[in-house]
């Protein structure tokens, strides 16, 4: 029998159609304080830049009122201006370090340009993802949750709407693939197996709702605090790769909070790299589970556990509920893999 080859222009095209869809990705964030929430979202707009993951909206989970304008500023900066970005007015307030670079101006301009503030306000947070999920594929949507749980905890006490006639659950279980949460201690921090992360920490009562409420069939997927730890954000890089830009919005931010000589881990950079690349080694993963969180914040995981089934006495069963969590993993080669990775996709410049 005689073999035939397909001509390279087919296998080109079947190549092209084999890959991945880009992740469509809603980013919920507290970017006020750490300054790693500034470099996640310079990471998800390089990935986007990739046609790896496609940003559909940003909602903000801590109360600043140059919050929203200061992240417009950094979407316009990665040539992204339309974003649409939501704020919780009723989320605690939290003071920034770095936020006011979106006020500073030069020659009368301001030196990040921003619609927010000055010609548009924000959009209420809880409705903005409630109308982004809505009009999303169904099973199609990542949410990377790395600040407070205040934004997602209210949208599952939703009601239909104008958007979705669901409930905040159901529409979750009707359109979300991931929740990649960046949150909890899993791992023994500074000696101590009862660390009070701080996601968890500064707002127990949101963080609790999530872990109770989500829906058991859509995975939640934790990054906890000693993955951020492991893998600083190297401060030769803020100091060598961002002068491609006479003002860089990431790099001012980082040496306004945290000054040029430390690195700074990155926490919630962990949490956009699963979400993007599943698939690509850079984390292993726990054996899946169930988060519940404490009175005090504390974060603790149950691994699932096989019981017979009292239908058939001869089959074994996982409960739903408690297949939904896992958290990250991340050995000693891995973690060189990460920072690699995360220094690539941090100091890449615009495309746009």
């Amino acid at each position: 029998m005689k073999t035939r080859f397909l001509p390279f222009t087919t296998l080109f095209l079947i190549m092209v159609s084999a890959r991945a869809e880009p992740v469509p990705i809603i980013f919920d964030t507290d970017i006020t304080g750490d300054v790693d929430d500034v470099l996640a979202l310079a990471m998800i707009h390089s990935l986007a830049d990739r046609n790896a993951c496609e940003l559909l909206a940003v909602t903000i989970s801590k109360e600043n009122e140059l919050a929203a304008p200061f992240t417009d500023a950094v979407n316009t900066f990665y040539g992204r201006p339309n974003i649409p970005i939501g704020i919780n007015p009723k989320a605690p307030h939290r003071d920034s370090k770095y936020l006011g670079l979106v006020n500073e101006k030069d020659g009368g301009k301001y030196r990040y340009p921003h619609d927010i503030g000055i010609s548009k306000d924000p959009e209420n947070a809880i409705a903005l993802l409630r109308k982004t999920l809505s009009s999303a594929k169904d099973h199609s949507v990542t949410i990377i949750q790395v600040g407070l749980a205040t934004n997602l905890a209210e949208l599952l006490q939703t009601k239909g709407d104008e958007y979705s006639p669901l409930n905040g659950p159901d529409l979750i279980r009707s359109k979300v693939k991931l929740l990649s949460v960046m949150a909890g201690a899993f791992e023994t921090i500074n000696f101590s197996n009862h660390y009070l992360e701080a996601n968890v920490r500064n707002h127990v009562s949101s963080m609790q709702q999530l872990a109770n409420e989500w829906p058991n069939d859509v995975p939640v997927v934790w990054s906890g605090f000693k993955i951020g730890i492991t893998v600083p954000y190297p401060r030769e890089s803020i100091a060598q790769d961002f002068d491609y830009r006479p003002h860089h919005i990431v790099k001012e931010s980082y040496l306004l909070h945290s000054g040029p000589n430390h690195d700074r881990p990155t926490w919630d950079l962990t949490s956009v790299l699963y979400a993007v690349y599943p698939d690509r080694g850079y984390f292993n993963l726990s054996t899946s589970g169930r988060v519940t969180v404490e009175d005090d914040g504390f974060t603790r995981f149950e691994p699932g556990r096989r019981t017979r089934s009292l239908s058939s006495p001869n089959m074994t069963m996982v409960k739903p509920a408690m297949k939904r969590d896992q958290y990250l993993i991340m050995t000693d080669a891995q973690a060189a893999r990460v920072t690699e990775a995360l220094v690539h996709m941090v100091a890449q410049p615009p495309s746009r």
